[in-house]
């Protein structure tokens, strides 16, 4: 899953994949990109007709032709349950015209609050929603209770955003997530398969594998080279043999930016869970050219701590970060399961025996089981009766060790050669950037018909709140 980083802590891949170089990789059929964006002044008007919608704000900074709206949707507490309350789920909405195809974009934790559109928005020139994650950011219940943060819940969330916009949106819809927010977006076809046209999954996990011998151990002793992986080994084990002073150098950071370590426990048990997960988050955000920065035996204690912290990110241990994410490692914990790493190599030196281990950054008091049936379901939905998937993966990112692995029915996985989690369509080769294209496109056209068919039930009915019109206003 994407890691916790300095400048960027978990923001999904798809998100900043929005770059001039994707703009020309095709272009949409006429029908879908020739248009007249007439001047709308009923957009907000449209927007607060829809049942259980807040318009929060419109925000400046959108792209020309674009307009940003932050908002807030009414959603069940459990949705197998109406009466166990509501929460107000964050949206972000970038609007276009209505005939556009709409992106449907799942982040897996918050939402982003800037206007910036993901890789298929561009590429389809379409609307975008984003979609914050139940109990991430600002969208939790007045007294959450974790029970009901599981992927049904989740999917459900997202099921009841489509069918909303649907109104507003009648044409091809496309999901879209990096990371934790491209499983959020498999595991809502996976119950709602018919919502949207199509799915492109960036560096999405499929954790399946919790044996000993897993696939992320297989990983480790193949990734980059073995000169990388010795270092990488011999920088923890000097990391740990220096503990006491690296130690000394994690809690005055923390003394003086007023942080604790209660939910993890100990400042010494943060430091080994950063030191244990350094080849993780290594192969993660760089590449095997940046071997050459990895720590020697003669690095000082300053340049090792600072190279460790620039690695794993410190600060996400210490609770003024890691109650953010208490949601993440829950459903790590309860659902959807987590890596193994290499510690053969560290004998001798460590002390939690439990360290990396999702319990470790959840409340004791917060009870947590093991569905051991989640992920498997999901597997295989995806291997035997998934259609219009695409993964877009990076072979050096640790993170898809277990990829998710679809059947042929319009479904692919892509390789970025060389990548890591951080990959997008236009990392790919020439030829699988051009499939990956068509797909996009074929499926938009797909929708077509279909869109043609609910605006004339929409004319003839008159059942429907009014559409926004061809602009943005």
């Amino acid at each position: 899953m994407r890691p916790f980083t300095r400048r960027r802590l978990l923001t999904s891949a798809a998100s900043t994949a929005a770059m001039a170089s994707v703009a020309g990789l095709a272009a949409m059929p006429a029908h879908a990109v020739g248009r007249t964006r007439a001047t709308a002044d009923d957009t907000l008007d449209t927007l607060r007709e829809l049942p259980g919608l807040r318009v929060i704000e419109e925000r400046p900074g959108a792209e020309p032709g674009y307009r940003f709206f932050v908002l807030g949707m009414a959603q069940p507490v459990d949705h197998d349950d109406p009466g166990a309350g509501t929460f107000e789920q964050r949206l972000t909405l970038l609007h276009t015209a209505a005939n556009q195809p709409t992106v449907l974009f799942s982040t897996g934790y918050q939402v982003p609050l800037q206007p910036r559109r993901t890789e298929p928005a561009i590429l389809l020139g379409g609307n975008q929603i984003g979609v914050e994650h139940r109990f991430f950011g600002t969208s939790r219940p007045a007294t959450p209770d974790l029970s009901h943060l599981t992927i049904r819940q989740a999917a459900d969330d997202h099921h009841r955003v489509v069918q909303l916009f649907r109104r507003l949106y009648p044409g091809a819809w496309i999901s879209t997530g990096g990371s934790k927010g491209g499983m959020a977006s498999v595991y809502h076809r996976r119950f709602h398969p018919h919502d949207v046209d199509g799915t492109v999954a960036y560096s999405a996990p499929n954790n399946i594998d919790d044996r000993e011998d897993s696939a992320y151990l297989r990983f480790f002793e193949h990734v980059g080279t073995a000169a990388a992986r010795d270092a990488l080994k011999t920088a923890q084990g000097h990391m740990l043999l220096r503990r006491a002073d690296l130690l000394a150098r994690y809690e005055a950071w923390a003394a003086a930016t007023n942080d604790t370590f209660r939910i993890i426990g100990s400042a010494d048990k943060a430091l080994e869970i950063a030191i244990l997960r350094v080849p993780f988050m290594f192969w993660q955000n760089q590449t095997v050219e940046d071997a050459v920065s990895i720590p020697g035996p003669d690095t000082s204690t300053d340049a090792l701590y600072a190279w460790l912290d620039q690695t794993a990110a410190l600060p996400v241990y210490a609770d003024s970060v890691a109650r953010d994410f208490i949601p993440y490692w829950y459903q790590l914990g309860t659902q959807m399961g987590y890596l193994n790493v290499p510690v053969g190599h560290l004998d001798g030196l460590l002390r939690y025996p439990d360290a990396i281990e999702p319990r470790s950054f959840v409340p004791r008091d917060v009870p947590m089981r093991l569905d051991a049936a989640a992920m498997p379901d999901i597997d295989r939905w995806v291997r035997g009766r998934a259609d219009r998937l695409l993964f877009v993966n990076g072979t050096q990112d640790p993170s898809v060790a277990e990829p998710f692995r679809p059947c042929r029915r319009d479904t692919r996985v892509l390789w970025v050669p060389g990548g890591n989690h951080h990959v997008t369509i236009a990392n790919l080769s020439l030829a699988d950037r051009a499939e990956a294209v068509t797909a996009l496109r074929r499926w938009a056209e797909r929708a077509e018909p279909q869109r043609r068919k609910r605006e004339t039930t929409s004319v003839t009915s008159g059942a429907r709140p009014r559409r926004l019109r061809n602009g943005v206003g």
